[in-house]
């Protein structure tokens, strides 16, 4: 199994290697140039559409994931809103600034994991506490990781009667909101899962627990036509790769990958290396998108390496390379102040998510000109 796995990644690194064949049009290279970011506060949506007016437009992103998760006013689950949220106004506005650019919005809310940060449970579990995939672990004063608990970010239980009813109110409003023909579910850094205090899931496959909930959400979406994409690390296996249980899963959820439906779209994130990934998933039958987030050579060379991968695959695997997208971890507002006051970091210099969005698109755009 060593050998075959070390011959595994000398394989893929030689094609990160090998020299480029001659370029194509950059629209037939990454059919995803994308831009993955918290969708805006409400006292930010019109500097956010001159952000895609005058920012976006220029370096054709063709896609656009708004992390929108409670940041709406839902009618069919008014519980559920932020306490400040965007009307159905505001998402008009980006709706029609996408459009008049020529750019796909993925509305985004997180399912399955990422039901708490730090101190706080989000609002599912904070009015729904009985979807609590670990009810007795208590959200602490203070946060800190690790911990006694293994506590990163709650997850809902997917195996509850009445979870589905819920959370597919909201993704059907947000689809129909942001007239969008896919939806970004999350499902990133599960560490809760078939967890023992779960009546429901303890003692399960946790394989096919992620699997079973990938695969409802998508059946769910299917029926409207709507394309589901969801982050990738669950289903890389952290220990064989030595990837680890942030970027690939330490829980044995990686087995899912050949579980679920073959047409979600996969994002594979990777922040600090350009681990070469993503021929895995595209071998896998998906189509698959590399997303850096704050280290400027690593973005280049996934934006790289996915053309090589492309360049040098069968017509049936090729289309499957679907291109890369910069994530934003920090508020809309943040990052614009930020990108525009052109900041450094204390730490990492120039080694920011605002500095590796300009870097990656303008090895882009020379990539597109050779």
């Amino acid at each position: 199994m060593k050998k075959i796995l070390q011959f595994s990644i000398a394989f893929l690194l030689s094609l990160s290697f090998a020299s480029l064949q001659a370029q194509q049009p950059v629209d037939s290279l990454l059919t995803v140039r994308g831009f993955a970011i918290a969708a805006p506060q409400v006292d930010e949506v019109d500097r956010f559409v001159k952000f895609i007016d005058e920012e976006l437009a220029p370096r054709h992103v063709n896609t656009l994931v708004l992390r929108v998760d409670y940041n709406y006013q839902y009618e069919s689950r008014p519980e559920l809103r932020d306490s400040i949220a965007l009307s159905k106004e505001d998402v008009k506005k980006l709706v029609v600034a996408a459009k008049r650019n020529d750019i796909r919005i993925i509305p985004q809310v997180n399912l399955l994991g990422h039901q708490s940060w730090a101190e706080d449970l989000e609002n599912l579990l904070e009015v729904y506490p009985e979807f609590d995939e670990t009810p007795d672990i208590e959200m602490p004063e203070e946060y800190e990781w690790p911990n006694k608990d293994g506590l990163y970010c709650k997850s809902y239980c997917p195996l509850h009667p009445d979870v589905h009813d819920v959370v597919f109110d909201i993704v059907d409003e947000i689809i129909d909101v942001f007239e969008a023909d896919a939806f970004h579910a999350g499902m990133d850094e599960v560490f809760y899962i078939g967890h023992e205090q779960c009546p429901r899931c303890h003692g399960r496959d946790k394989a096919e627990l992620y699997a079973g909930e990938v695969t409802k959400i998508r059946n769910h979406l299917a029926d409207q036509g709507v394309e589901l994409w969801i982050w990738g690390d669950r289903l890389i296996d952290g220990k064989t790769t030595g990837i680890g249980m942030w970027e690939a899963s330490m829980n044995n959820t990686h087995r899912a990958i050949d579980l679920i439906p073959k047409d979600v779209v996969i994002n594979d994130w990777h922040y600090e290396t350009a681990y070469p990934t993503a021929p895995y998933f595209a071998m896998k039958g998906f189509h698959v998108v590399s997303c850096p987030w704050r280290t400027p050579d690593v973005a280049v060379k996934q934006v790289n390496d996915m053309i090589r991968f492309k360049d040098q695959s069968t017509d049936v695997m090729r289309e499957r390379y679907y291109g890369v997208m910069q994530t934003i971890w920090s508020g809309a507002g943040d990052f614009m102040d930020a990108y525009y006051e052109e900041r450094m970091d204390e730490q990492r210099g120039d080694s920011t998510q605002w500095n590796t969005f300009k870097r990656m698109y303008d090895e882009i755009n020379l990539l597109s000109s050779e």
